[in-house]
């Protein structure tokens, strides 16, 4: 619970990864608002980050009243009248309560942004994969794409396909995301689907060794979002366990095989039911480990992520509260 007088930055960020696990998830939530509302935050400029979180939290918790009331203060928190990951949050949220026309309309609006911030395809995706519009937003990107290789066209240095991933720049982004959608969609494969393939595989092999491809072995799913999981697909607890306890028992003796293998700077990567299922779109099928392979890489590309292992006597990183040593520690001898 976010009782400190001045939550920094680092603070929300372990929040957001270990808000789910909390007894009280909603209490954390409110709690976040009201830090934002009470100035209870060290950087006045993470109050549409606290209450966006807060939005998650609620909306993962089906408080959809409440999640779109924290989404609405986010977006009126951002100074700069932009909060375009708010606004699709918002939108989300909308199409879950049945209000399909407002969250269109919504995320029309964002639509711009699209060629202009690299997160918009993402996030504006995802939106409307919640709303099961799939088939717009392959749209929507498929023309965000020939904008952006006709503006590149246009820059007498970059006429020539893009590369590398650096090279393409925002591009890349739209091209990544765009191919997710087309293959979620059944759609064959055409020119940008191609390059996308480039541009991904070059970014691969152009990795160091030790930055290992994402596991969706080491995704962590916090209590209520497991016991979510195995409720609506029971085949996932052949892949992550049929209890929490042996969930986290897992998890606990992957780590320390990987670690015994030479492997460093290991992560657990924060899963839920609706990052997955948005992730998954309509048409994907969550238990098929291609798509949960995806959504890991999906997750080791953002902020929700917890680093292995913590200092004997801290928190355990499965948000039990307990200490480590008297948690999960010890679950890997079993």
């Amino acid at each position: 619970m976010p009782t400190k007088a001045d939550l920094t930055s680092s603070d929300l960020s372990e929040i957001r990864q270990s808000a789910l696990g909390a007894a009280d998830p909603l209490g954390v939530a409110a709690e976040l608002a009201a830090a934002a509302a009470g100035g209870r935050l060290a950087d006045p400029a993470d109050a549409g980050y606290a209450l966006m979180l807060a939005a998650e939290i609620a909306e993962s918790q089906a408080k959809l009243e409440a999640a779109l009331r924290y989404a609405q203060q986010s977006i009126e928190a951002d100074g700069t009248g932009d909060a375009g990951a708010a606004r699709a949050l918002r939108a989300r949220i909308l199409f879950r309560t049945g209000r399909a026309d407002e969250a269109l309309t919504e995320l029309e609006a964002l639509r711009p942004l699209l060629t202009t911030d690299p997160d918009a395809a993402a996030y504006v995706s995802a939106a409307l994969a919640a709303g099961g519009r799939n088939q717009v937003a392959e749209q929507w990107l498929t023309e965000a794409v020939r904008v952006a290789l006709a503006e590149r066209a246009a820059a007498t240095d970059q006429s020539a396909a893009p590369a590398s991933a650096e090279d393409a720049g925002l591009l890349f982004f739209l091209l990544q995301q765009r191919h997710r959608i087309r293959h979620l969609l059944g759609l064959p494969h055409d020119t940008n689907d191609n390059l996308a393939e480039r541009l991904e595989t070059r970014l691969a092999g152009a990795a160091a060794p030790a930055a290992a491809e994402p596991d969706d072995d080491l995704l962590f799913w916090p209590r209520p979002d497991f016991e979510r999981m195995v409720d609506q697909w029971p085949a996932l607890a052949a892949s992550y366990g049929a209890t929490w306890d042996e969930h986290r028992a897992r998890l606990e003796r992957e780590l320390v095989r990987l670690t015994g293998s030479g492997r460093t700077g290991l992560t657990l990567l924060t899963a839920s039911v609706a990052g997955l299922t948005a992730y998954a779109g309509r048409d994907g099928d969550p238990a098929d480990p291609q798509t949960r392979a995806g959504y890991a890489r999906q997750l080791s590309a953002g902020t929700g992520q917890l680093t292995w292992p913590p200092e004997r006597n801290e928190a355990c990183w499965c948000g039990s509260g307990n200490k480590y040593k008297k948690c999960c520690l010890p679950r890997s001898r079993g």
